[in-house]
């Protein structure tokens, strides 16, 4: 899970220099990223049918989008040619995050004649250490883009002192390294926004786990959006969650029997707003005539919700392409790129789950 002033990153439609990227690919096909990926470049097992390979294909060709896997020749650095980026992260099994945003950088390194290498840690400081040092004898070695599974304050290895680092998914102290992360509460303004402009006014918040950045941000963005339609905070429409169903079900059910029941739910995440749905469905309400619902992430599931859930993207791959550039950029063409951290904002999804307020 990603996790600011979001408002400093790009639009998560296209890319700096304007290109067309993979989100908006997935957003006109209405596929996931990860579906983009695999069609585009080819993957055999995918598993993938044809229609949809076919939508895929007709709007990359629909934007001009430029598809990935023409390598040009890197420029040599040293007598022995350097090829290779580490990406290194936390973990990578868990969640579908981290494994979009390095499909994000492998497919720019490829196109700029770089491969990539992975390795997760396990947050095991022994493994870790493994890594690096295998990774710092390699002479192909261009540098490292150093990853986190969720938001959050690192402390960057002693090893990488000297190496090309780039942050990804996480930070550290200020003006050090730099960092590519999401802008959540860009991503939180946004989604709350879009059910502003509905004509809700009574917006439930099913949050995520309260200590986690994505969680403190996204309630941020939440708190700025209804103040922009001078709404004031209501604690009392806001629940924790844990990222889980479960508990979006929970919490949907709370929120459902106050006295004044919202008109509206955002949840901190699809996971938790397909709990919600539940919630409505056991209630005898309908989503969205009753009660809008709201997601975050623009998981693969939230197509096949009934109806399919409004959402807004974590911009997992086009990340991991920020920060293959960067790094590349740094590394390879020694441009000199002042430490800073970027927030990169994904673009809402409008589904069928959130529609006007009648009340």
């Amino acid at each position: 899970m990603g996790r600011g002033n979001g408002r400093g990153g790009s639009s998560g439609s296209k890319d700096e220099s304007g290109r067309p990227t993979m989100t908006d690919i997935a957003r006109i096909a209405g596929v996931s990223q990860s579906s983009v990926s695999l069609v585009l470049n080819q993957m055999s097992g995918s598993r993938i049918s044809s229609e949809t390979q076919m939508k895929v294909r007709e709007a990359a060709h629909k934007i001009g989008y430029k598809l990935p896997g023409v390598r040009h020749d890197p420029p040599r650095t040293d007598v022995v040619e350097k090829d290779t980026i580490a990406f290194i992260v936390d973990e990578i099994s868990t969640s579908p995050h981290p494994v979009v945003s390095l499909d994000g950088a492998r497919d720019y390194a490829f196109e700029q004649g770089f491969v990539v290498s992975a390795h997760a840690t396990r947050s095991n400081p022994d493994l870790e250490e493994a890594v690096l040092k295998a990774v710092l004898r390699d002479p192909a070695l261009v540098g490292v883009i150093y990853a986190t599974i969720f938001t959050r304050k690192v402390h960057v290895p002693p090893q990488l002192k000297n190496i090309p680092t780039v942050l990804l998914n996480c930070y550290a102290e200020p003006r050090q390294h730099m960092a590519i992360i999401p802008g959540e509460v860009a991503g939180g303004f946004s989604a709350t926004a879009h059910l502003t402009s509905l004509g809700h006014r009574r917006i439930g918040f099913i949050n995520g786990e309260p200590w986690m950045d994505a969680a403190v941000d996204r309630l941020k963005g939440y708190k700025q959006a209804l103040a922009t339609v001078d709404v004031a905070f209501d604690e009392t429409l806001v629940r924790d969650g844990d990222w889980l169903p479960l508990r979006g079900y929970e919490a949907g059910l709370d929120l459902l029997s106050m006295a004044n029941p919202p008109t509206a739910i955002f949840c901190g995440n699809d996971l938790m707003a397909i709990g919600v749905m539940e919630a409505v469905a056991e209630k005898g309400l309908r989503v969205p005539e009753d009660i809008s619902v709201m997601g975050y992430d623009d998981q693969e599931l939230a197509r096949y919700t009934h109806p399919p859930l409004s959402t807004l993207v974590l911009p997992n791959y086009e990340m991991g392409q920020k920060a293959a550039e960067t790094l590349i950029d740094m590394a390879v063409h020694a441009k000199k790129i002042r430490p800073m951290t970027l927030k990169v904002d994904g673009p809402l999804v409008i589904r069928s789950s959130t529609a006007a307020n009648l009340r």
